[in-house]
């Protein structure tokens, strides 16, 4: 099995950017970039990250906010966080040198066990599975193995058989060669099953069967949520706050917003947040956005209003920017999308 996905990889693998280094620190961005998002969307934030950052060490003297702001866009906001706090840790307990163990990669903040697999395997070319979304597809239809992926008992399984593939001669080679197989050709929908190098050892192609696995948990519904923001402008200059470093979308800037109470109208609320704020000022609605987050959905009501006082200064949490400022900062998903409302 391995020596004819090898030879698909020689021939078909995919060039990018972190295929071209053995540096773990590049592979470790790239792994935990390409979690949730795909390819097209990673190079550009991938290669931007590294002219910030060329070393992990640079990355660790690095201020969290210039790398929230390099990673806005990109979703799943805790994945940069993690990375910020990861580095310092390898820059005071490893000397700025990536560990080498699984185990000691795991011990970082952030990083599961595929991902420390992935490093180890392609980084340091030594045996260690992986099971990312792609591999366990993969493993999935080569096995024809039924069940959520992502039960214990499925997922078990799968890391077995991960282990059990997975070579001691050329790891470096054999984990992107199934990486890019589950993302170029046994692809979620219409997988394509006749320029696969392992279709003839494939239980599920033989059976029919390879549209219907991996089998998917029964989705649950995604609430959608009702807030309000106020874009309180001064002199060409709109109010922003930075929301807490340890809660959902961490470090991140927003308008002064809040969720509208159940049996309340979208502008008692901004009427509220706008008392609590000390202000009294004329409130104009100006739209609706709506933006997915991971986990919820949000319609966010904009309204607006001209702050005339000399006070509400700004401090580290507070910011009074221009649009021009604005479009480059590193607002979250719905509260970007407002900018269009300015």
């Amino acid at each position: 099995m391995n020596r004819c996905l090898l030879d698909w990889y020689g021939r078909c693998g995919r060039d990018l950017p972190w295929r071209r280094t053995r540096d773990p620190y590049r592979i470790w961005l790239s792994e935990i970039m390409l979690q949730q998002t795909g390819v097209t969307a990673v190079i550009p934030y991938y290669e931007r990250f590294l002219a910030a950052f060329p070393s992990v060490a640079a990355l660790a003297a690095a201020p969290l906010e210039q790398v929230l702001e390099l990673w806005a866009g990109l979703g799943y906001y805790r994945r940069a966080r993690f990375l910020h706090e990861a580095a310092c840790k390898v820059v005071s307990e490893h000397g700025g040198q990536f560990p080498e163990t699984p185990e000691a990669i795991q011990a970082l903040p952030g990083i599961g066990r595929s991902t420390a697999g992935a490093i180890v395997s392609i980084a340091f070319d030594r045996k260690a599975p992986i099971l990312d979304g792609n591999v366990r597809r993969v493993l999935c239809r080569l096995l024809a193995i039924s069940g959520d992926p992502r039960s214990s008992k499925v997922e078990k399984r799968l890391w077995q058989c991960a282990d059990a593939l997975t070579p001691e001669d050329r790891p470096h080679d054999y984990a992107q060669a199934i990486m890019d197989l589950g993302a170029t050709v046994c692809k979620p929908r219409r997988p394509d099953c006749q320029a696969c190098p392992l279709s003839g050892l494939c239980q599920a192609f033989w059976q029919g069967i390879q549209e219907q696995l991996p089998q998917r948990a029964t989705r649950k519904t995604v609430p959608l949520v009702q807030q309000v923001a106020v874009l309180i402008e001064r002199e060409g200059r709109y109010l922003v706050r930075r929301r807490p470093l340890d809660g959902m979308l961490g470090g991140l800037w927003e308008f002064p917003s809040v969720a509208v109470p159940e049996g309340k109208t979208a502008e008692t609320a901004a009427r509220t947040l706008l008392a609590g704020e000390g202000l009294s000022a004329g409130l104009s609605p100006v739209g609706t956005v709506r933006h997915a987050y991971s986990h919820f959905r949000v319609e966010l009501h904009v309204f607006a209003c001209r702050e005339n006082r000399a006070g509400m200064v700004a401090d580290e949490e507070h910011r009074w920017l221009s649009p021009q400022e604005l479009a480059d900062w590193p607002l979250h998903g719905s509260h970007k999308k407002a900018l269009v409302l300015l």
